[in-house]
């Protein structure tokens, strides 16, 4: 089997830190043991660009129990915990392609790695895989037939993370500003108590910068050049081109790693600006990203995603598809399970009343 991380002698340390995840995830756990005995998966290979935590771990040992053949990358170069790409190699036998802080030549390298084993279904968060894919020549990976991909990314920006940044930061007390493009997003941030603004006006008033936008040069060189002395700037949507880094490298006269994750930019005026994690999605840059319990509920949309492409495929035309609702429904009533939680049904009356429009008020 081939791989590619930095040492498989931390995959005692990756094994004990995934058991702790699946500790935490009862929704993969139903679907396993389904999975286990069932096997819709068996005899397929799947390709995944995932960030290499133990969440992942968790996922695939899930998709494995399934029976499919597995090759793993990364979605991130900085989000890669070493010991978890180890245990998944060594114990898992798992083609595992990541190194925590890998350069952008050996990133690609390993994108290209899990897609020569010539998959049939794909995972994506970040869509790295299906860009690459869809660069090449189709007779090339002809075998597919399908892929998920869930990016969540959407402070700046209030889709799904900007609104959990800001209810966080708000619960420290700060003064949350948001900006957005969008007119009914910064609506509804005006009517969860929030400040809206341009980023212009943004840029002279913020201590603090988080980017959740998913699109291009959100914090730019005119902005760098408005905040104060001392502003911090990070982001957390997927990549790291939502701050404009070059922009802010050819302002600075100096530039230094004062302490871990953060780097301190002095402006030629004697400003000095810090960027966290290398403007790299924060919360797994320099932390351990989103708890088991999150990942739970994600992670089981990816698994059942998968088992309904090898179901539905030949039904399927080749463009994008929501995850069925009945999926989505599926795994809120395992989670449920899974906490002891019951929900009612609709009587036979209700039901009625509510597909019908004869009996008025």
């Amino acid at each position: 089997m081939n791989y590619d991380i930095k040492d498989t002698k931390l995959a005692h340390k990756g094994a004990l830190r995934i058991e702790w995840a699946r500790n935490n995830m009862p929704v993969l756990a139903l679907i396993a043991r389904r999975f286990e005995k069932e096997r819709p998966l068996k005899g397929l290979k799947i390709a995944a660009c995932l960030h290499v935590t133990t969440e992942t771990g968790v996922l695939m040992e899930v998709l494995k129990s399934g029976g499919a053949e597995l090759f793993l990358c990364a979605s991130n170069p900085l989000s890669t915990q070493d010991d978890v790409a180890g245990s998944l190699a060594k114990n898992l036998k798992i083609a595992v392609f990541a190194i925590k802080g890998e350069d952008t030549v050996t990133y690609y390298r390993h994108l290209k790695s899990v897609l020569a084993a010539k998959p049939d279904i794909t995972m994506d968060d970040g869509a790295d895989l299906v860009s690459t894919i869809h660069q090449a020549k189709p007779s090339e990976f002809a075998n597919i037939k399908g892929g998920t991909e869930e990016t969540t990314t959407g402070v700046c920006g209030y889709g799904w993370c900007g609104r959990g940044v800001s209810m966080r930061a708000k619960g420290m007390a700060a003064r949350v500003v948001v900006v957005e493009v969008d007119p009914l997003r910064a609506l509804e941030a005006t009517m969860d108590g929030y400040e809206a603004m341009t980023i212009k006006e943004a840029a002279k008033l913020g201590d603090v910068f988080v980017t959740v936008t998913g699109d291009i040069n959100v914090i730019r060189k005119e902005h760098f050049l408005a905040m104060k002395d001392g502003a911090i700037v990070a982001n957390s949507g997927h990549f790291n081109v939502e701050i404009d880094i070059p922009a802010l490298e050819k302002l600075s006269k100096s530039k230094k790693c004062i302490r871990d994750f953060v780097d301190e930019y002095i402006l030629r005026d004697g400003r000095k600006i810090y960027l966290l994690g290398e403007g790299r999605l924060i919360n797994l840059a320099a932390a351990e990203g989103h708890p088991a319990q999150v990942m739970d509920m994600s992670f089981a949309n990816q698994a059942l995603s998968a088992e309904y492409i090898v179901r539905k495929h030949r039904e399927m035309k080749r463009q994008v598809y929501k995850v069925p609702e009945d999926i989505d429904k599926n795994i809120a009533a395992l989670k449920l399970k899974s906490m002891g939680i019951q929900v009612d049904v609709l009587t036979a009356e209700q039901k009625k009343y509510l597909s019908s429009w004869e009996m008025g008020t």
